[in-house]
């Protein structure tokens, strides 16, 4: 029921946000024009101060606490999700970069924290639901062996960071590579799963980003010469926006993409392009 004073609204489908950092709180702040919110975060008083300030701004928001890379918080989410009659939007932004964890850390949780997410919150897909996965422009700059791609196609087990590192030369068992390789990965998952996504009248697709201003974005410049590089070659000569990210994220859970599902969706200022043009 409406409660006087406050900006709930019990009448809108949720939007379950994973991730209460830069990105994940411009998306929530979107999806909130729409949606009411639960701010998904492994940091509980991030969670909680986010929520308090999309709350104050007028948007039904609420916190909850969860370490995506455990199946057993994972599951205590999806029950949460479920005793609020389950979700319309899923968007699953966390994630670490290159600089800010080790090659284990960024498969577990870029990765393996998103498959157990979307597998877990599936049974709460309500009919035309779309999960949106921020992937990354990385995943399109890297093409893996034979191995690796068998290690990619079951990302939910625990041991999937390992097993991934011991298919890749020694060379190759950086932190750079774990992330894109973890982007690529999400690309993979949304394909594998939209067939059991679209059995429940449902959708899961990827999203990935080129060189946007965020805060961990600034971090990865402080610390990468190639990401300057990049910046340098983008064609429009900028970096994209959270705003700008955030608004493809409500069109892909829109009624307007409702015939888009295991495919990705970059949005990089031509970047890719530029690439591949080489």
């Amino acid at each position: 029921m409406h409660e006087i004073g406050t900006s709930k609204r019990p009448d809108w489908s949720l939007a379950v946000v994973i991730g209460a950092g830069g990105l994940g709180t411009a998306v929530a702040r979107r999806l909130g024009q729409q949606h009411r919110l639960l701010v998904v975060d492994i940091d509980k008083d991030r969670a909680d101060g986010v929520a308090h300030r999309l709350r104050d701004e007028g948007a039904d928001a609420e916190p909850v606490q969860c370490d995506i890379t455990r199946p057993e918080s994972v599951q205590e989410l999806a029950e949460e999700v479920g005793r609020r009659g389950g979700f319309a939007a899923l968007a699953h932004v966390a994630g670490l970069s290159p600089s800010a964890a080790d090659f284990e850390s960024i498969v577990r949780v870029n990765l393996t924290g998103a498959a157990l997410v979307t597998r877990a919150l599936l049974p709460f897909a309500a009919p035309g639901a779309a999960a949106i996965l921020i992937s990354s422009l990385a995943a399109h700059t890297v093409t893996p062996s034979a191995a690796v791609e068998a290690v990619l196609r079951d990302p939910h087990e625990a041991g999937t960071a390992s097993r991934l590192k011991e298919a890749l030369d020694a060379e190759q068992r950086t932190s750079a590579m774990a992330y894109h390789l973890s982007k690529y990965g999400l690309l993979s998952l949304c394909r594998r799963e939209a067939a059991a996504w679209g059995a429940r009248g449902a959708r899961i697709v990827s999203l990935s980003p080129g060189l946007i201003a965020t805060p961990m974005g600034a971090f990865e410049f402080e610390h990468s010469p190639v990401k300057r590089e990049l910046y340098a070659r983008t064609p429009l000569a900028r970096e994209g926006t959270m705003i700008e990210i955030a608004g493809v994220v409500a069109f892909l859970a829109s009624d307007q993409a409702s015939f888009i599902s295991g495919t990705d969706l970059l949005v990089d200022g031509g970047l890719a392009g530029t690439l591949r043009a080489d």
